[in-house]
């Protein structure tokens, strides 16, 4: 009995043995379970941080890329913004300059423009007090200055130039020989013979009769018939359809005048 009992005890301390290793053994597969597994998800967690982190450095790559084109620009911008100051600076400079010189214009146009007025005027008298050689052609010119001398449109300069051209051109009547088909107060057709502007000859178209401008008792007189043949060659020398002669035209004057 006690060989058995004996037997029963080493059994059961076997048995326990076992179990206990077998518990130790399961608990320490779990452990290393749990380890392998706290290893795999860290190196996940790793691979995770890593890319992570790659893109982090891309970033900050990017970023340091774009603060440097902006530090770029800034640059750029600053030197452009210098040079727009310096531009600036002497576009203020000449409308300074264009302030001043407008207003030296105001004051030189308030000292033109009444002497251009004043010409024009004294020029409308001049063709009123003349013989009257071509006298709607000048007062149309005369009619001209003055509607031009209203415009604001046109400058001061402009008027000046237009001013004196007309008197350029009377002036250049004074010098000239001059033929031109024209109408007698009456409305009647002729020839006219203009020398200079002291002498104003008519002939009818049909060479039949002739006349002059008497500024004494201004108006045309007729002229005797025997200066027909004269003032009809003058006429044509003048309109250059002969070679000039005027030894033969008359002289004028009260005894000139064979008719009214």
């Amino acid at each position: 009995m006690l060989n058995h009992s004996k037997s029963n005890k080493i059994l059961n301390k076997m048995t326990l043995s076992v179990v206990l290793i077998l518990i130790v053994s399961s608990v320490g597969a779990q452990q290393l379970n749990t380890a392998v597994q706290v290893a795999v998800d860290t190196n996940k967690a790793s691979a995770k941080a890593q890319v992570r982190i790659d893109k982090l450095n891309d970033q900050t790559d990017d970023l340091t890329g774009q603060y440097r084109n902006i530090l770029n620009e800034i640059e750029s911008l600053r030197a452009y913004n210098k040079q727009l100051e310096a531009v600036v600076g002497d576009q203020r400079v000449e409308i300074d300059s264009i302030n001043k010189q407008m207003t030296t214009l105001e004051q030189t146009n308030r000292g033109i423009i009444p002497m251009i007025i004043e010409m024009v005027d004294a020029l409308g008298k001049l063709i009123e007090a003349d013989i009257p050689f071509k006298k709607a052609e000048r007062q149309k010119r005369l009619a001209n200055l003055e509607i031009m001398l209203g415009k604001s449109d046109t400058s001061t300069s402009e008027k000046y130039r237009k001013v004196t051209q007309a008197y350029g051109i009377e002036l250049d009547y004074g010098s000239t020989v001059d033929a031109y088909q024209g109408a007698l107060p009456s409305g009647k057709q002729v020839n006219f013979l203009r020398v200079g502007r002291t002498t104003l000859i008519y002939q009818t178209l049909n060479q039949e009769v002739s006349g002059w401008w008497d500024a004494k008792q201004n108006k045309f007189i007729t002229l005797d018939k025997r200066q027909n043949s004269a003032i009809k060659e003058a006429i044509r020398v003048a309109k250059k359809e002969a070679s000039p002669d005027l030894a033969g035209l008359p002289v004028l004057g009260a005894k000139a005048a064979g008719g009214q």
